[in-house]
């Protein structure tokens, strides 16, 4: 007879048994495109991947490199592809929310980036953006959560900044067990996450023990930059998935930013996973 101890666990294992196991024959088709940049195939056809429903992708920047206006652009062509701003960036929904969550700055602050992408989205009302500095890292961790779990229209999901749901980005526990709730909630609610994470000093390496972690489990790591020279924003995919897109620029006018052009590629920034 089993215990109810061994019953618990045996009618867990059954469950991963039947959800985990996968047939190597059967057809898997691509994850559904959210967020793509530019055309690729023989009649260019297929869009090329930034990020995909089910998975999750990170930012990372140094201070003041302008990640928020990057973010912008991306909320941009998620909600309303608003070509004045993000030349071949396309979003691809149906209808789905697109949940904004700051951990980082101020109500002020924060409202000047939201209203940015609420103007920038032909202010859209499936924009829903959320300040969240005030709180514990606990309590913003338990508040996603429940958000996510409670409703059943969000496709897409930013958070700035994803260092800010733990106590230590160098705690090696608490960092792995974030990034399992990362792959947990966008398997289980078909989302794509947007994590917002700042470089180490002087380095191309993300934050601490998180960062190394989202570089294993992310699709996309994209990193942005500021050349002094020009002082305009340089995008780059360090690592991808699929396809990398193509590096880019953009640049700040009236507070707004603007996707100016694709760059060369510079094949030593990326990896192909």
């Amino acid at each position: 007879m089993y215990s109810e101890y061994e019953k618990k666990f045996t009618n867990e294992f059954d469950r991963i048994l039947k959800e985990a196991y996968v047939d190597p024959e059967s057809e898997v088709e691509y994850p559904p495109v959210a967020i793509s940049k530019g055309l690729t195939g023989s009649n260019l056809e297929f869009p090329i991947c930034v990020c995909t429903y089910g998975n999750f992708s990170f930012i990372q920047a140094p201070p003041k490199s302008r990640k928020t206006f990057l973010v912008s652009l991306f909320c941009t062509a998620y909600l309303s592809n608003n070509k004045n701003f993000i030349g071949n960036i396309k979003g691809h929904r149906d209808n789905q929310k697109l949940v904004h969550y700051d951990t980082e700055q101020g109500d002020y602050h924060a409202h000047r980036v939201f209203n940015r992408i609420y103007k920038m989205t032909n202010k859209s009302k499936d924009y829903l953006p959320f300040s969240l500095r005030e709180y514990s890292s606990a309590k913003r961790l338990d508040f996603i959560d429940w958000h996510l779990q409670k409703r059943n229209d969000i496709g897409f999901v930013v958070i700035d900044g994803i260092a800010d749901l733990l106590t230590d980005v160098n705690d090696i526990v608490e960092s792995n067990e974030l990034v399992q709730n990362l792959m947990k909630w966008t398997k289980l609610y078909n989302i794509h996450i947007m994590t917002i994470i700042h470089s180490n000093y002087n380095s191309i390496k993300p934050t601490g023990h998180l960062g190394s972690f989202l570089e294993k489990k992310a699709e996309t790591q994209i990193s942005v930059t500021v050349d002094e020279e020009s002082n305009h924003s340089l995008v780059k995919c360090m690592r991808s998935r699929g396809q990398p897109f193509e590096n880019f620029s953009f640049k700040i006018i009236n507070g707004f930013p603007y996707v100016e052009a694709d760059l060369a590629d510079e094949g030593e920034f990326f990896i192909n996973l």
